[in-house]
Parts: C-alpha cells; structure tokens; sequence
C-alpha cells in the first residue's frame, strides 16, 4: 500500500505510468485504487489536506518541482496521468509515430486551437497558464476552445505541465491561486529521450505499453488499453 510520497515515487517508476486520482482508472491502471472519501482506514494517504507527505493533490506537483525523470499532464483520457522518463519513449513513438509538430497540423490531426497555443510555447520558455491564454489570443468567450486545444497538446505529447507559479500583481506581489505552468516535451526532457524515441517504431512501441498494462493488471480489457496507449480521446 503506499502510504506516503517517497512510496507513491517508488512504485510509479517501477509502474512505469499510472491514470492520476484515487477514483476511476478506466479499466486499465492506476496507482491509487481509492478515491478522495473512501480510503481504507489504515491508510495514511489524504486527499486535499495540503500535506505534502500523504496529499496526491500535492505529489502532482512535487514530481515536478523535485524531479527529472516523471511527466504529469492529461495524457489518459483526457485525465491527468503520470509518465516515467524510462516509458515516455514508447507513448512518444505511439502518439507522434515520429512525426513533428508542422507535419502533425499539415495532415489535418492538430486543431487550428492547438496551433496557436503551441506557437506561443515553442518560443522555448515555460509559460503559466493565465498568461499562455492571453498570449495565445483566447478571448472570454474563447474558454472552451483554449481549454480543449490544451488537452490535445498534452494528449499529442507535444506539451506538458512543469510546476505552478503564481500571479504577481503590477506592484510585484504575488496574489490568488498557483497556475499551472506549460512547456513544450522538448523543453521538459533531455534529447536523449526523443533520440530514444525515434528507435522504437509505433508497433513496438503498443506491442511493449500493451505487456506492461497486462503485467500491472491482467485484467485490463484489450479496446481500453489501445485506447490508453493513444491517449483515450485523440
């Protein structure tokens, strides 16, 4: 069971990947088999506590502020997830099939949303996720359009959360609630890891996700895993 942050660590690079949350793992895997109200009474994990210790809502996060070699974004399903360094390859050479950005958006795959998004992002440095909309162009009205252009780059695999900053006032204060901070994979891993990618062809890639899903839990339906290594909704 794990009951703390350096346990949940553990287990997911041993995992490899792992749906987010406490509640539905669509079938497939998640690390946390209890959700936010109904964990088992021995375990020492808590839900929206803010401790850093046995919080989840707070390990999202520690990864990223504390570490190189685990990615978190809505990756499953249009869900949160988590992905090691050691697996990120194999989803990369799933979801892209070595594929770029412009050849992904030439061929009719990535929205006119995305695009505009990730021409903000490819600039090359980390944006915050208020003022991304506002660089991106996205008007009040625009909300649903940004939100769902930002999925799809996260689903695609061409961009990824990487910590939380917070709003600074004209004065230079800082006010309200942390925002997710985004940058594009490439600025998030080493070339090492698309370099990695770029060896293993799309067949391999599912064929070994698909091993590794079973070896996590054999009962996983066939269809839910294919449609867990290509993102759940692309």
């Amino acid at each position: 069971m794990i009951q703390n942050y350096a346990d949940f660590c553990r287990e997911l690079l041993a995992a490899g990947f792992s749906i987010a949350g406490g509640g539905n793992d669509e079938g497939v895997f998640g690390l946390l088999k209890y959700g936010w109200n109904n964990e088992p009474p021995e375990a020492q994990v808590r839900w929206h506590t803010g401790d850093p210790e046995h919080d989840p809502w707070e390990w999202r996060m520690r990864v990223l502020d504390e570490r190189n070699d685990i990615a978190y974004g809505k990756v499953f399903f249009r869900k949160a997830g988590y992905i090691t360094r050691e697996w990120y390859p194999y989803f990369l050479a799933a979801r892209r099939n070595g594929l770029t950005f412009n050849e992904t958006y030439s061929d009719g795959v990535i929205s006119y949303e995305a695009k505009r998004i990730y021409e903000v992002l490819q600039e090359g440095v980390p944006i915050p996720l208020h003022a991304l909309k506002q660089l991106a162009g996205f008007g009040k009205e625009e909300r649903s359009k940004f939100e769902r252009g930002l999925v799809e780059l996260q689903m695609r695999l061409f961009i990824t959360m990487c910590g939380r900053q917070q709003k600074v006032s004209q004065r230079g204060e800082e006010y309200g609630w942390s925002s997710t901070v985004f940058c594009t994979t490439e600025q998030f891993w080493d070339n090492e890891v698309f370099e990695m990618a770029a060896k293993i062809s799309a067949d391999e890639a599912i064929e070994a996700i698909t091993l590794q899903v079973y070896r996590l839990n054999p009962a996983a339906d066939a269809k839910k895993i294919k449609k867990f290594i290509y993102g759940g909704a692309l």
